[in-house]
């Protein structure tokens, strides 16, 4: 009884001792000890740890375990993106995108997302997607926006595969193609992507780039409506009747 009443003494003091590596401190923060992983994570991020960094970053931005400050968040998301940390490029332009602890600055953001982009990190090639589809912070262009979806798609990425579908449903930076935009919104409803999966709903009850099916598009709609698709719980109400298709149930 004296050796495990040790045991556990020991392990209790242990658990109170200060985090030496990274490794220790998300240990301490996935069982809960948000305060002390926090203050291991800025010793190590003052000596140049990456991954503590970014950790920090993440930390000042949703006020766990710290007090939420952008600004700071930013500050060691740019230390990590210095050091050439993707998922800190990433988020950075995120900041940069949103205007959260900077000045909105969809030109800084852009820059950041393709140094991520340039690297092969699907979230950023997708995000430079979206910017080059929609002219913000780089000139609009249809073309491009293809090229960095087809890029994040080929890595699996579904919203990547979504916005592409788009792209050659309507022919824009791409040969217009409605079966390869079925396939891809296909691909994309088959993870649980409630756009893709209202998208593929109106593609079947249309006929477009499939054989109209009006079952098959309220199969759809539903598993979109099932996650608050509006656009689809009014399509389910249209097709069928069902007054309260998609109300959460009380």
């Amino acid at each position: 009884m004296r050796r495990i009443a040790l045991a556990i003494a020991l392990l209790n003091v242990a658990a109170t001792l200060p985090a030496q590596t990274f490794e220790e401190a998300f240990a301490k923060y996935q069982h809960g000890q948000v305060f002390v992983a926090a203050q291991a994570f800025i010793k190590l991020a003052e000596k140049g740890d990456v991954k503590a960094q970014v950790m920090l970053g993440a930390l000042y931005s949703s006020g766990k375990g710290v007090p939420q400050d952008h600004a700071e968040a930013v500050r060691w998301y740019r230390k990590a993106a210095d050091q050439g940390d993707t998922g800190a490029q990433v988020a950075l332009g995120d900041m940069y995108s949103t205007g959260k602890g900077v000045l909105q600055d969809k030109d800084e953001a852009a820059r950041w997302y393709l140094k991520a982009a340039e690297k092969g990190l699907a979230e950023a090639q997708f995000d430079l997607g979206v910017m080059c589809d929609l002219g913000e912070g780089v000139p609009q262009d249809k073309v491009e926006a293809a090229r960095w979806y087809s890029a994040a798609a080929d890595q699996g990425h579904a919203r990547a595969r979504c916005n592409l579908a788009l792209l050659y449903f309507k022919g824009e930076g791409v040969p217009r193609d409605k079966a390869k935009a079925v396939r891809l919104y296909r691909s994309a409803a088959a993870v649980g992507l409630a756009d893709a999966q209202f998208a593929l709903g109106l593609l079947c009850e249309n006929g477009e780039g499939v054989s109209q099916d009006k079952a098959e598009a309220v199969r759809w709609y539903r598993k979109a409506a099932d996650q608050g698709n509006a656009k689809a719980q009014d399509a389910v109400r249209r097709l069928t009747g069902d007054q309260a298709s998609g109300v959460p149930k009380p």
